[in-house]
């Protein structure tokens, strides 16, 4: 059952995020989420009854952009497999939990779910997830992500890179991702500081010169 109204009206034009949080039940979220439609910008987020609708604005999807090339240019350099899920749904009713993060990637487990679309009740979640919160979140996402059992989860809140791995049930906080162990986070920063300063395309090349020259 729904119990607040829908509002995304534009009344802080300048936050990178707009949310609205609401308590419903699962049949409510499901109902809000047909409502809306596929071809929306507004992602939801659904967790123990409350479910969140935020309207992402510039900041957060050039952050999520540009966190989703280095992801995919460095997985391609170090010769790994990819599937590329974007803000694909990740739906589990038995959890009572819903998610549409930002970028979602299979890559150790690509060769599961390549050329297939994927069923979560019989497929593996993705090996990594990342998610740009640059505003509050009444949702607590890293229970969230452990639920739907995502080995991997970044979260960017706009300056800080943090990345989660999932030990017997819960995220521990690391300083290298295990899928990319000979990166480190500052490579990322220096990436988005290049896209700012010198612009995209360079900040593309020089990424791909660095991975190349420090692999193994």
């Amino acid at each position: 059952m729904i119990s607040s109204a829908i509002d995304l009206s534009p009344t802080q034009p300048s936050l990178p995020e707009r949310r609205v949080s609401l308590h419903v039940d699962w049949d409510g979220y499901k109902t809000i989420q047909s409502t809306l439609g596929e071809h929306r910008s507004a992602q939801l987020t659904f967790y123990n009854d409350i479910l969140e609708i935020m309207a992402p604005s510039e900041d957060h999807e050039r952050s999520s952009a540009l966190i989703g090339q280095f992801i995919e240019i460095v997985t391609e350099e170090l010769n790994l497999t990819l599937k590329t899920m974007e803000s694909t749904t990740l739906d589990r009713p038995e959890l009572n939990a819903g998610a549409e993060p930002d970028k979602g990637y299979y890559i150790a487990h690509e060769p599961l779910v390549r050329g297939k679309t994927v069923d979560l009740s019989v497929d593996p979640p993705p090996d990594l997830v990342l998610e740009v919160d640059i505003t509050h979140t009444d949702i607590n996402k890293n229970r969230l992500y452990a639920a739907l059992g995502i080995p991997e989860f970044w979260r960017y809140n706009g300056t800080v890179l943090t990345i989660y791995v999932l030990k017997a049930g819960q995220y521990q906080d690391v300083q290298r991702s295990p899928t990319f162990p000979a990166i480190p986070k500052e490579q990322l920063y220096a990436f988005l500081s290049n896209c700012a300063q010198q612009g995209e395309t360079q900040a593309k090349r020089d990424l791909r010169v660095w991975v190349r020259q420090h692999q193994g």
